[in-house]
């Protein structure tokens, strides 16, 4: 007897059900349902004991269908089009169409086919109408928000996950190395960006070192997996530094107090030398203690910036 289960060939997602394809797609069970006896646009194959499963091309096909329905093409037309057609007029309506809802699929799909060209075929569209800010904030963040959510419910894997996020990341490192042909114009403070042992999720961090050189301040990226005992040599260049870390699976064996604490005890803390620190640790930590006034929590990188 062979059970429905999640199936992956060298860390890859190969098999999904109708509810993965429902939270990759947006389009409802029971319209998937429909779209296969109606327009026999996909065929789901059946185990043993007669549940239906979708192996990644039927899942890339319907993310395909769904992009061009929701920019007016009706599913009896889409359904005449042979899978090389559909991929074509994806490709045209994402190359006329620049910003638009279905942004979001064209990444997904970029995502699911590992195919770095799409991605960029996508992104060099928004490149066209909005600034990077704009795109990071207004496309990323919520497509970051969806692939948290795909990840929860075990509708990718962690190939997908890091073939994305490593994309996104070097969007990020290309403006910042844009910006940073200019001389930073703030000297009132230098900013020491890090991740503490262990920690890697950087996206959160990478973009707030754009934010701060795009406001003009130097801007110092250590980058992941650093030692708080580290943080004493650049203290040793730098008479000011205000610190800032992302905690989001990190620090995982001690509290977040039990962590600000060892911050506190190992560099030195004054009006020039503070310490901020962002992240989804921060947020579910409980009744933080925070008695030393040069340590400061925030809940979003918008509340940083605030503070600038």
């Amino acid at each position: 007897m062979f059970n429905i289960k999640t199936i992956t060939l060298n860390n890859i997602k190969t098999e999904f059900t109708i509810k993965d394809l429902e939270n990759f797609s947006g389009v409802k069970a029971h319209t998937i349902r429909i779209w296969e006896k109606r327009y026999n646009l996909l065929k789901p194959k059946r185990t043993d004991s007669n549940i239906r499963f979708y192996d990644i091309f039927s899942l890339q096909k319907l993310l395909n269908v769904s992009l061009l329905n929701n920019n007016g093409l009706k599913i009896s037309k889409i359904s005449d089009l042979t899978d090389s057609q559909l991929t074509v007029k994806v490709r045209e309506i994402v190359a006329k169409k620049g910003v638009n809802s279905q942004v979001s699929n064209s990444f997904k799909l970029a995502m699911l086919n590992f195919d770095e060209n799409l991605f960029n075929v996508t992104y060099n569209n928004l490149v066209a109408t909005s600034s990077f800010r704009e795109i990071f904030k207004n496309v990323f963040l919520p497509f970051l928000d969806d692939i948290g959510l795909l990840w929860q419910v075990n509708s990718i894997t962690p190939a997908h996950e890091h073939f994305i996020t490593n994309l996104i990341k070097q969007k990020i490192h290309l403006n910042v190395e844009r910006l940073q042909l200019s001389q930073p114009t703030n000297l009132e403070k230098v900013f020491v960006l890090y991740l503490p042992l262990n920690e890697i999720h950087e996206l959160g961090l990478l973009y707030l070192h754009f934010e701060l050189i795009l406001h003009g301040y130097q801007s110092i990226y250590l980058g992941q997996s650093v030692p708080i005992s580290n943080l004493v040599d650049v203290q040793k260049v730098y008479n000011s530094a205000f610190f800032i870390s992302y905690l989001t699976v990190e620090p995982s064996k001690i509290t977040v107090n039990e962590y600000l604490d060892k911050v506190k005890n190992e560099i030195e803390l004054n009006s020039d030398n503070e310490f901020w620190v962002v992240g989804r640790k921060v947020v579910e930590a409980a009744n933080l203690n925070l008695k030393e006034k040069h340590i400061k929590t925030f809940n979003t990188i918008n509340e940083i910036l605030s503070q600038l």
